[in-house]
């Protein structure tokens, strides 16, 4: 299941009252993409908007779900209803309508599908913690609700007069990513991706405007580039890049058994990739390992970020084209910033991203990330929202002492169980957690601060993370 929660007033809503649009998706057929990060994908999507009334006599629709979902019995239920909405039977409807997505199939079902296009890889189960953006939502947008007219352009149709469509490899809710063949000026494979027929509103072709716009200002051998766009003979939106022929970056460096050396080093130069984003206004707010691909290059790692689709600009306007953006959720719960998940804030700076690097780092460590993805699972999202924003995670050599996995993950790090724990003691462990501070004045300031660190470690250097103080824990546990 996937959710995007944000606020923002609706037609005909009162003061007093605000929006929160949920998308919940189930059903999912998703399609492992090689180019932009269009990682899983619905092929049965349910939009579904969700208003949250905020007055005295009326809880809001988050307590009238949760306490829902307590009741399984379908008559109590009904009946709490009743109180609840007091009567509102558009709130009734919405808050009916989303119980029924819990009833769906379960979203732990969804698998990882490679395509020819990308290195191959062992499918896995996916934990269901994406919120896929950039979806239409209906009702939302300045066009109103449109359904998808029109049809995809068919394989070996041409784009532009130089792009040859050769195949699908990742399909989202507002657009879709193929590989194709550029014959002129030079002859290369691409990665295309345009935007759905029908999917037309203000809002969408925002927000495709803005990705196109996030990755034409950046020139960086960690960032997959953008090399051309425009529209088609159809009025369709679309813009050329890299075709990254690479792995997610956990799958890489555990199916080459990378140690832990060769994985700080191949870390660093994604903290390199993001820290050029941040220096050109660009926050990626999506990090996450099957954002960043690994393709070996004269047969060595190279890292590629890619799916800068719901990246925000902190010094330019990427478009002129509005888009609903402003106090939403968006991102992967389970790699998103406690400022992230806090539905609340208006203020998301590059720091946000240094904590998405901190999570991807604690993963490389330790084979997973610092909360439980299980937390996500249906009709948990909000308990997974609340975690980050509340709980202290373990420090990646706690986590390691306490797994049943640990032979396995030392066996893909090529050291033995007892070694690896020793090594994430101490410093790394002081690293990863000043990553990971909820208190983001706290974390490095930079993606570069971090990078830093990481290669005082290597070079046996004093590193600049310190456990916190006494103080510092006695305040947090008074505070707790």
């Amino acid at each position: 299941m996937s959710l995007e929660f944000s606020r923002r007033p609706g037609p005909g809503i009162s003061a007093g009252t605000r929006d929160i649009v949920c998308i919940c998706r189930t059903g999912f057929q998703p399609v492992r993409a090689a180019a932009d990060g269009l990682e899983t994908r619905p092929t049965d999507a349910r939009p579904v908007a969700l208003r949250e009334h905020v007055s005295d006599s009326n809880p809001g629709l988050t307590t009238i779900l949760a306490k829902a979902l307590e009741l399984s019995d379908p008559d109590a239920r009904s009946g709490y209803l009743d109180r609840a909405c007091a009567g509102d039977a558009i709130l009734r409807e919405r808050v009916e309508t989303l119980l029924a997505a819990h009833t769906g199939p379960d979203p732990e079902d969804v698998t990882h599908l490679a395509p020819d296009a990308t290195a191959a890889f062992v499918p896995r189960p996916h934990p269901p913690t994406d919120l896929l953006t950039g979806a239409h939502l209906p009702g939302t947008l300045e066009s109103d609700s449109q359904e998808q007219h029109g049809h995809a352009p068919a394989l070996d149709s041409v784009v532009a007069g130089r792009y040859t469509l050769v195949e699908v490899i990742g399909e989202g809710g507002m657009g879709s990513v193929y590989r194709a063949e550029q014959t002129e000026p030079v002859r290369r494979q691409v990665a295309l991706k345009l935007i759905k027929a029908g999917m037309d509103s203000r809002a969408v072709l925002g927000r495709f405007e803005a990705e196109r716009q996030a990755l034409a200002l950046m020139d960086h051998p960690n960032i997959a580039r953008v090399y051309d766009g425009g529209t088609t003979e159809e009025g369709q939106p679309f813009f050329v890049m890299e075709l990254v022929k690479g792995v997610p970056l956990t799958d890489y460096c555990d199916q080459k058994r990378l140690p832990v050396e060769a994985r700080l080093q191949l870390f660093v130069s994604v903290c390199h990739a993001i820290q050029h984003a941040h220096q050109k206004g660009i926050i990626h707010r999506d990090l996450k390992p099957s954002n960043v691909l690994v393709t070996e290059v004269d047969g060595e790692p190279t890292a590629k970020v890619i799916d800068f689709g719901v990246a925000k600009a902190t010094e330019l306007k990427l478009t002129d084209m509005s888009f609903a953006d402003a106090g939403a959720i968006v991102g992967t719960p389970a790699y998103m910033s406690p400022e992230q998940a806090d539905p609340t804030s208006m203020d998301i700076d590059t720091r946000t991203d240094v904590y998405s690097l901190g999570v991807m780092l604690y993963e490389l460590l330790t084979g997973s990330p610092p909360l439980d993805a299980a937390q996500s699972r249906r009709g948990a999202l909000l308990e997974m929202l609340r975690m980050v924003r509340e709980v202290e995670p373990p420090r990646p050599s706690t986590r390691l002492s306490a797994s049943e996995a640990l032979p396995d993950i030392a066996a893909n790090r090529s050291i033995d169980p007892g070694k690896l724990s020793n090594l994430l003691q101490g410093e790394l462990d002081w690293v990863v957690m000043k990553a990971l501070e909820k208190d983001r004045t706290r974390r490095y300031d930079s993606a570069t601060g971090l990078a830093l660190d990481i290669q005082r470690y290597l070079a046996d250097e004093v590193v600049e993370a310190r456990p916190p103080s006494r103080a510092y824990r006695f305040r947090k546990f008074v505070k707790r």
